[in-house]
């Protein structure tokens, strides 16, 4: 498996190089959003409004950060289940969003979507959040502060790791390792 380092924006020929188990690390803006902020997004997308973020090449981590303890720059940064997301995640891809961030497996919608859209699913490790934070050098919230640490994030990290898990050609990380291990009787 090859190792790429990549920064938003994306473009659709840097997104056209990653691929199905790539394992990448990523430096630069990252913006966070979850539940909450997602359903805000979305509505303002039915509605024909502009989003108080330019998504276009960027990449969105599903996350939630923990209040920073004194003298660091974020709480614990560990990823959601992306399945929360995938009634919304289309949308933003259709407003230019590059790359999702989070864990766990997405819809054929949102496959499908990344294949039309050109861009791509990344999955963090779970359960690595207090090491996921060490990568980010900066953290201020954007928008939608009433909500906490669902609000939207701009988050400036440095070699965040992450693996492939959709590319724009329609594959599938996690059906793959599937398909592997039932002909591994």
């Amino acid at each position: 498996m090859s190792v790429r380092k990549i920064s938003a924006p994306l473009s659709d020929e840097d997104v056209l190089m990653l691929h199905a188990g790539d394992n990448v690390l990523i430096s630069g803006v990252i913006y966070t959003g979850r539940d909450a902020a997602h359903e805000k997004l979305f509505k303002l997308v039915e509605e024909g409004e502009l989003l108080p973020v330019d998504f276009s090449g960027q990449m969105i981590y599903y996350v939630s950060p923990s209040p920073a303890k004194p003298g660091k720059v974020i709480g614990s940064a560990g990823p959601t289940t992306s399945g929360r997301m995938d009634v919304y995640t289309p949308a933003l891809l259709a407003q230019g969003l590059k790359a999702c961030i989070g864990k766990g497996g997405r819809s054929q919608a949102v496959k499908d979507a990344l294949v039309k859209y050109k861009a791509v699913y990344l999955a963090a490790t779970g359960g690595a959040a207090a090491l996921l934070a060490k990568t980010v050098c900066q953290a201020e919230v954007l928008v939608y502060a009433e909500l906490g640490a669902e609000a939207i994030y701009r988050l400036v990290v440095e070699n965040f790791p992450a693996t492939v898990v959709n590319d724009v050609y329609g594959n599938d990380l996690y059906e793959e390792g599937r398909k592997r291990y039932a002909t591994n009787d």
